[in-house]
């Protein structure tokens, strides 16, 4: 058996085509295109990275994407309150604060940004408000890397209801917001973690499994049921040769590649997984660009919801 390969590159494209129309909309009705605010705090590459995406993405879309820097010097009180002047701004529609936070700003510094953030302009849908109402199933802006997950896994035909889908991870970002998105389509959801006992086993009763663990060739096919639709939120930065060899093989065109960069970006799923599912999602190319597409649609969202008139009261 060979995996069917989802593609989400393919998607993204196609989501993004899908929120023209909206966009467009949305700048007429408020003589302005949808705007995005990214704040960047800290010089991690991978986020200077992940940002630039963002503001692409967002750019070819028709919206407007500002991002504000901030040091890796800078303390979480300037952070929150440039959140703060965000939120008073009548011009910004959407707030992403990117993640991780300099370490500098204390453990707790992200779940006190996203509590700063005004819910209306979550567009990560992390703040507590948009997180209840994801839990009773009435969220307009829910977390992006989740909702890209399902959307790419209902689009490309996979059942859902009725069917056993298990989660390795239980993260606020993605394991659990993920697992509520699933079992709101009538899927029997299981969250596993570092102690869940058995975890191949537990696993490889998925017909749907999701890997969200942050670790490199993580899931392998003793974790895979024949058949079963798998989807790799990894995203792992492999920088030791000898794990690319053992990974891909000697020839493959990914160790062409590591030899060439001096670095490969993988998954948490083992390759040689593609030998045992039915349908699996690669990195890169899978969940990542959905990420972003959902991102754009959570910002589009926003933006049509402001220009409603506020409830009374």
């Amino acid at each position: 058996m060979t995996a069917r390969i989802l593609d989400g590159a393919a998607l993204a494209r196609a989501i993004r085509e899908e929120l023209k129309p909206e966009v467009v909309a949305c700048t007429r009705a408020a003589r302005r295109p949808p705007a995005l605010h990214i704040v960047l705090a800290g010089d991690d590459p991978a986020s200077a990275l992940y940002v630039r995406n963002k503001e692409r993405a967002g750019a070819e879309a028709g919206l407007v994407v500002h991002v504000h820097r901030l040091a890796a010097t800078a303390t979480l009180d300037e952070l929150v309150a440039l959140v703060g002047g965000l939120n008073r701004d009548a011009g910004v529609d959407g707030i992403l604060v990117q993640s991780p936070l300099p370490a500098v700003m204390g453990p707790d510094a992200e779940a006190r940004v996203f509590d700063t953030i005004d819910p209306r302009k979550d567009v990560d849908g992390f703040h507590p408000h948009n997180v209840g109402l994801l839990s009773q199933g009435r969220a307009v802006l829910t977390p992006c890397t989740p909702s890209g997950v399902v959307e790419l896994v209902e689009r490309s035909g996979v059942t859902i209801r009725g069917r056993r889908a298990v989660v390795i991870g239980r993260s606020d970002i993605v394991g659990k917001p993920l697992a509520m998105l699933l079992l709101q389509r009538d899927a029997t959801v299981t969250i596993c973690h570092s102690k869940t006992a058995d975890l191949p086993a537990v696993a490889a009763e998925a017909d749907i499994l999701v890997a969200a663990v942050g670790r490199a060739g993580f899931v392998t096919p003793a974790f895979v049921k024949p058949g079963a639709t798998v989807v790799d939120v990894g995203i792992n930065r492999v920088t030791e040769r000898d794990r690319v060899v053992e990974l891909f093989g000697d020839g493959s065109a990914r160790l062409a590649d590591f030899d060439a960069r001096g670095s490969v970006i993988v998954g948490d799923v083992h390759p040689a997984v593609a030998d045992i599912a039915g349908a699996l999602t690669p990195v890169p190319g899978g969940v990542g660009p959905l990420t972003i597409a959902m991102l754009l649609r959570n910002t589009v969202a926003a933006a049509l919801g402001r220009l409603k008139p506020a409830p009374p009261g």
